[in-house]
């Protein structure tokens, strides 16, 4: 074991020790959080506005700071971006300016300041701390580590002049010293815009490296895997990397990709999940035998919940980490140090323990399938997937699900349209798993398949490159971008089925 892996199991132990003692009361830490907040930005505009200086418990925040989208908060970000005005979410200017896909919004443009950016870096070093603690294995820090990510080249906004960039993008310029010698790929490298050509450049860069930490969001780290096997003649990535140790990645629910990345890969490797957004780091997996990612409490984001059942009330119930219960989904808002008051960011989670709080990303607010009542979210059709894949074996690289709701003939269904690596051995079969586990997990989606007003689910596969394709097309291909799992209009699955159907 080398230098830098002893040093590791000592940081490691140290923060992970420091951190369980700010966990022994989640709630006092959740308290001081919002209280420090309020104090740091009680003379910007926002909270002059909404009397920052008079608020002294979360009862007493919640009635004078309404829930707040995107759009909500655009006319404070245009005073901010577009007059000029300093002082209006948070103390000073951002720092940065976060680009991010917005569902409804098109591009958003999300503040990060210079008290928010720590979240961002430690809560991904202490994702690795934690695996090295809970692992006692830390040998990959002493070999190369890659990140799959944006482009960390910013460019100034117009008129304000803030740097602005995608979030790996900006997290790219802080990466610590300690690990620059380890980091790939090279800046130039990483600088290039277009995704393919930059994978095509990655490869060449690491096919001779001692790879040990690969790190991105499956779909991407697959074509990688895929163009480095092309290249090298080899099998599998173990015989390209013999010291590939950990696989960390977030974004997406990684059970329906397992299959075909241990195949790629030829075998198991460990892997961390983490839960990045651009308006703050939010969770991280903390143990590799318990469900679920730790909440990042203790990083400058007062974290409140709102049960998705009663989200569209006038004035739905916010509930703080010491209200919440398990099994429950939960619409997330954030209040953060860089300038977000009870912001609603449109991800869906569900608690799996209170004690250490920990989640599991259950959906997306926008991203549903409820033509008919239905209301199936992205959790359920992603355990589905993952059940019928257990029946009958299948590696797939994407798949998503759209209502049919005036088919040519027949009962309206839901259209699922899954781009198989390897398909089942029975295609019927498989589909018939896939609705009964649909069936056992919806009981609105039961009833109207017994009621015959739906009738079972359509499976149409597709060529390969399909999803790939889609998201080229709508500028989204690579980084931090993902595959809808679900929605509820057919824009996705007209274009899939017009130019990949199998």
């Amino acid at each position: 074991m080398g230098i830098k892996a002893l040093a590791a199991k000592a940081l490691a132990k140290y923060v992970i020790a420091a951190r369980n003692r700010q966990y022994s009361n989640p709630v006092k830490l959740q308290l001081e959080t919002l209280q420090s907040l309020l104090g740091a930005a009680r003379n910007t505009g926002f909270g002059k506005e909404h009397h920052f200086s008079e608020l002294h418990s979360p009862e007493e925040y919640r009635q004078a700071v309404p829930v707040r989208d995107y759009e909500q908060f655009k006319p404070y970000l245009e005073r901010l971006l577009l007059k000029g005005e300093n002082n209006v979410l948070w103390p000073g200017r951002p720092l940065y300016l976060c680009k991010s896909s917005g569902t409804t919004s098109g591009v958003k443009l999300i503040p990060l300041s210079r008290e928010s950016m720590p979240n961002h870096i430690q809560s991904a070093r202490n994702a690795l701390l934690s695996y090295i603690h809970d692992s006692g294995k830390a040998s990959f820090v002493d070999g190369k580590m890659i990140f799959l990510q944006g482009s960390p080249v910013l460019d100034p906004h117009y008129p304000s002049g803030i740097p602005m960039g995608r979030l790996s993008g900006i997290v790219a310029n802080h990466v610590p010293a300690y690990l620059q010698k380890n980091r790939m790929p090279s800046f130039a490298v990483n600088s290039v815009e277009d995704w393919e050509s930059k994978v095509d450049a990655i490869v060449e860069e690491t096919l001779q490296k001692d790879m040990r930490l690969i790190s991105g969001i499956p779909a991407w780290v697959q074509m990688y895997f895929e163009k480095l096997l092309l290249r090298s003649g080899k099998a599998t990535i173990r015989e390209v990397f013999p010291n590939f140790s950990l696989f960390v990645y977030g974004g997406v629910n990684f059970d329906p990709y397992r299959p075909k990345f241990r195949t790629l890969i030829g075998g198991d490797v460990p892997s961390v999940e983490v839960y990045p957004a651009s308006e703050g780091f939010i969770a991280y997996q903390d143990s590799q035998r318990e469900e679920g990612m730790l909440l990042v409490l203790n990083g400058g984001i007062y974290f409140e919940f709102i049960p998705t059942s009663q989200l569209f009330e006038a004035n739905p119930p916010r509930l703080n980490i010491g209200e919440v219960k398990t099994g429950q989904n939960y619409a997330i808002l954030l209040t953060t140090n860089a300038g977000l008051w009870s912001y609603l960011i449109g991800d869906t989670v569900k608690f799996v323990s209170l004690s250490p709080p920990r989640i599991i990303v259950s959906g997306r607010i926008s991203h549903y399938t409820s033509a008919f009542g239905e209301h199936v979210i992205a959790e359920e059709v992603e355990r589905a997937m993952k059940k019928a894949m257990d029946v009958c074996p299948a590696e797939i690289n994407e798949f998503t699900v759209a209502p049919q709701v005036q088919p040519v003939e027949g009962l309206p269904y839901h259209e699922w349209l899954v781009e198989f690596s390897k398909p089942p051995e029975n295609l019927e079969l498989f589909a018939a798993s896939l609705d009964r586990f649909m069936q056992e997990q919806n009981i609105y989606y039961r009833d109207l398949i017994k009621g015959k007003v739906l009738r079972p689910l359509v499976l149409r596969p597709l060529s390969c490159g399909a999803f790939n394709a889609y998201m080229a097309s709508v500028g989204k291909l690579g980084g931090q971008n993902k595959t809808p799992r679900l929605s509820n209009d057919r824009k996705i699955a007209e274009f899939l089925l017009r130019e990949f159907s199998a």
